[in-house]
């Protein structure tokens, strides 16, 4: 089903071109259908490649998707044109009286400085307090995902020795709960941060659940006990390119940066066929990209999609590789609404 977004926002002509289902919005009000309300609080910088990649991964669920985009009102973007901003974006006070069913609160470049110097902190407080009682679902990426975790139940990130900087492998935790129902034992997901959260501290508060993480990388998927609130360290919505974009951004700029782990095709790490070929496989036969790798069968993954992006239209270059098969139904289930019964006994 489609996501309802304005006809003139940027993200609408890419995501046509790969043919995902996007509704006008005079469409969509001509259409008897309560749509699931989503709501993006989006905190990074380039907030146009964050809008196109959420609204990817919005787009890959049944229901008819009404998607609202809120801007911090005390901090002023600067590399979002204004005028974009103040045709697309709404601030707090435009929405606080909405009920919404799920929100994204998105991770930002802000790791370096304590929570509460952060210039918008007091206002991003305020939505999060507001989401416990106007908002079903919340989904916190990143440094969301911190904050929220500082906010809500006390817990201090730590700074990493190096940046966790790649694609990593993940396990289950748990391997009952809904949210993860069709992961493989072990799945993969991108990386971009210098801090963490310790897991121990996670487990000390007595009212959160891990629910998988990584040798390597850490914790990565934690849920409060009723499903309400999802923490997320990794960036299920990357695309292909996003980590050598980075990567790239910082060599040039001077910067101490090292290869994203398990990324690019001459990584030593990288043991299995390149992505490339198999979403050229996928997209031929329509199957999902799991379902090609050797050794898998094809029914075990039928109707999931476990690959980031799309085949470029271009001639690939070493950047646009990538391993990561990771459900892009992950975010569209933290966001549905649940009983705690369902989610987690």
């Amino acid at each position: 089903m489609p996501i309802n977004i304005p006809n003139d926002l940027p993200a609408w002509e890419r995501l046509s071109q790969e043919n995902i289902f996007i509704m006008s919005e005079t469409r969509a009000a001509a259409q008897d259908i309560r749509p699931l309300r989503i709501l993006i609080l989006n905190l990074m910088p380039k907030k146009i490649d964050t809008e196109r990649q959420l609204l990817r991964m919005l787009s890959n669920t049944p229901l008819q998707v009404d998607v609202e985009l809120l801007q911090t009102a005390t901090h002023a973007s600067k590399n979002t044109a204004a005028e974009h901003l103040l045709k697309f974006y709404k601030v707090f006070d435009d929405i606080k009286e909405q009920y919404f069913d799920g929100m994204i609160i998105t991770g930002a470049p802000v790791e370096h400085l304590e929570f509460e110097e952060v210039g918008y902190w007091d206002e991003l407080c305020q939505i999060m307090e507001w989401s416990k009682s106007h908002v079903h679902s919340t989904l916190h990426i990143c440094w969301g995902a911190q904050a929220a975790l500082h906010y809500h139940y006390g817990l201090q990130k730590v700074r990493l020795p190096q940046k966790m900087f790649g694609v990593f492998p993940h396990t289950l935790v748990d391997k009952s709960v809904p949210l993860l129902r069709g992961f493989d034992e072990i799945y993969w997901m991108p990386h971009s941060r210098h801090t963490e959260i310790p897991a121990a501290d996670i487990r000390a508060t007595g009212k959160l659940y891990i629910l998988s993480s990584s040798p390597i990388a850490g914790v990565n998927i934690v849920s409060n006990h009723n499903g309400r609130q999802i923490f997320i360290f990794g960036h299920s919505e990357y695309e292909a390119n996003t980590l050598a974009d980075e990567y790239f951004r910082d060599l040039d700029k001077g910067l101490p940066i090292q290869l994203p782990y398990h990324y690019f095709p001459d990584d030593p790490h990288l043991a299995q066929p390149r992505i490339s070929v198999l979403l050229q496989l996928a997209q031929l036969l329509r199957l999902p990209v799991d379902a090609l790798r050797p050794g898998e069968p094809a029914a075990r993954s039928i109707g999931l999609v476990f690959y980031v992006g799309a085949v470029p239209p271009e001639p690939l270059r070493p950047r646009d590789f990538m391993r990561s098969w990771q459900p892009q139904r992950l975010l569209m289930r933290a966001l549905r609404p649940c009983t705690p019964a369902y989610f987690l006994t």
